[in-house]
């Protein structure tokens, strides 16, 4: 098989070897419902009780603090709307940033339509939540505020600390919601420490299966289930668990989590070497993740080229990378993030994601960086839109 060179670690991750045999083993032997009375689903239901523990230890929290859902989406609708229904007497005031996930965004601009005033703060040209604009924001009405923790696309890391500090300092009774599936198995995350009351991650980011997330909910945070049935999750997220996925899930966490200083110092390595090689040697490369962003996440900008047909040569020498994120790259929009901090257009039509994990390596780098090298050339636009 052609060797390949994979930098879109951001949109999905390779799942470990031990993680595919485990489901393997899961699907084969333990394939009982785990509300079954009988052995075959009392077994399943002892594997998913390790994973939760698993996910609940990496989180500082407890067992009964975890939810399993089907991933980053729904754990995002179910900890913003699940919250809202939930509770609406708490406030008809909401408030995010302009640079969320859509499976955040698009959650808040459905309960505008449903009453409620919504507030889309705007960042700075690195990408960072001001937060005075927030605190002029808070009033009497303000219920919950949702902040994603790194961004998928240029991977800012935002001041949770900060902001919830802000919240606190303002004495309302406000419910702090952070998507950090971006963050999950890359920062030390511990949400009871930080003022974090509801906090969502997705197995599929950090080399589990996919179709399978987590939704952490402090106790005494109210959420409204938006799935009806058999009342599983602690009648929080009714349908049989998906036993393979959570189990994968779990082991994924703990492999990661046993690895996270050596992956991040990693994965900060051969970012930094790729930075460098693109300043001393590619023409026109704009770098447009700030200082201090996440070290998985590089977004790169190069002069007079559209990011598709970048991608696609890159893609023709076995090397994947990505426009932006995943969940939107196909709608062939320009990037709602980097609009927001306020980066050009003709930047943002050349802008690339390139994200990393351990499996990387440096010969990756050198080679994609000596592909892009010999492949702008041949894709720049001229003056006048002729190539």
């Amino acid at each position: 098989m052609e060797r390949e060179i994979y930098l879109d670690n951001s949109a999905t991750t390779r799942p470990y070897d031990e993680v595919i045999d485990f489901i393997d083993d899961i699907n084969r032997n333990f394939y009982g419902n785990p509300s079954s009375l009988h052995t075959k689903g009392i077994q399943a239901e002892k594997l998913m009780k390790e994973s939760r523990d698993t996910i609940a230890r990496t989180l500082g929290a407890t067992r009964d603090e975890v939810y399993f859902t089907s991933g980053g989406t729904e754990a995002n609708n179910l900890a913003i709307a699940g919250y809202l229904y939930a509770n609406p007497r708490k406030g008809k005031h909401i408030i995010t940033t302009k640079i969320e996930h859509p499976s955040v965004l698009e959650v808040f601009k459905h309960m505008s339509e449903q009453g409620y005033k919504v507030d889309f703060l705007d960042v700075d040209s690195k990408g960072l939540v001001r937060i005075d604009d927030l605190e002029r924001l808070i009033n009497e009405d303000t219920s919950l505020i949702s902040i994603i923790c790194v961004n998928n696309e240029t991977g800012v890391i935002q001041p949770i600390d900060e902001i919830a500090a802000a919240i606190k300092r303002s004495g309302k009774d406000i419910v702090l919601h952070v998507d950090a599936v971006q963050a999950y198995g890359k920062l030390n995350i511990i949400p009871k420490k930080q003022g974090i009351d509801i906090l969502t991650v997705s197995s599929h980011k950090i080399h589990g299966p996919k179709g399978v997330g987590a939704i952490y909910i402090s106790k005494g945070t109210k959420i409204k289930p938006l799935v009806l049935g058999g009342g599983q999750e602690r009648l929080l997220r009714s349908g049989t668990e998906n036993v393979p996925g959570i189990c994968g899930f779990g082991m994924a966490a703990d492999i990661t989590f046993k690895s996270i200083e050596s992956n991040e110092k990693h994965c900060s390595s051969i970012k930094s070497m790729f930075i460098e090689m693109l300043k001393n040697s590619v023409d026109g490369a704009v770098i447009i993740s700030p200082e201090n962003s996440s070290p998985y996440i590089l977004n790169v900008s190069f002069a007079d080229v559209r990011a598709e047909v970048l991608l696609h040569h890159l893609e023709t020498r076995n090397i994947f990378v990505s426009t932006g994120s995943a969940c939107s790259s196909r709608k062939n929009v320009h990037s709602h993030v980097l609009k927001a901090m306020g980066v050009k257009p003709e930047l943002i039509e050349g802008a690339i994601r390139f994200s990393f994990s351990s499996f990387n390596t440096k010969e990756d780098i050198v080679e994609t960086v000596e592909a892009i090298k010999d492949i702008l050339p041949k894709i720049r636009i001229r003056r006048g839109g002729r190539k």
